[in-house]
Formats: structure tokens, C-alpha cells, sequence
């Protein structure tokens, strides 16, 4: 299991946090999602043979996310 943190601009609200959680979860490879909505760390544990950290960032961008 790998583990990252990102911060995503736009995750400081319930509705925000929730989409980022299901987004995430729906991807295969991803086993756990922890966001703060203090400052919209977001941290991911993932299986990094199933899916890669940029596939994530990128799949967030995709969904109008923005990374810090």
C-alpha cells in the first residue's frame, strides 16, 4: 500500500468532500481517502501496482478539482 497527500483547492465544504470521496473510491486500486476540510489535504491510500499517483491527480483535474 502507497500512500500521498494532496491538497485540492476546492475540498472545504461537505458537498466538495463528498464528491472528491467518490470519485476516489470509485477508482480501482484505491483503498482509503481522508480529507481535512480545514485545508483540503487529502490523503490517499492506494495499491500503487493498480493505480499510479498521476492517474489520481489527473482524474481529479478531470472532475474540475484543483491541486495545490
Amino acid at each position: 500500500m502507497t500512500e500521498v497527500t494532496m491538497f485540492i483547492k476546492e475540498a472545504n465544504n461537505g458537498t466538495a468532500i463528498q464528491q472528491v470521496e467518490q470519485i476516489l473510491n470509485d477508482l480501482t486500486g484505491i483503498e482509503r481517502v481522508l480529507v481535512d476540510a480545514d485545508d483540503g489535504e487529502v490523503k490517499i491510500a492506494f495499491d500503487n501496482r493498480r493505480i499510479s499517483t498521476e492517474r489520481i491527480a489527473i482524474t481529479l483535474q478531470q472532475h474540475d478539482f484543483h491541486l495545490m
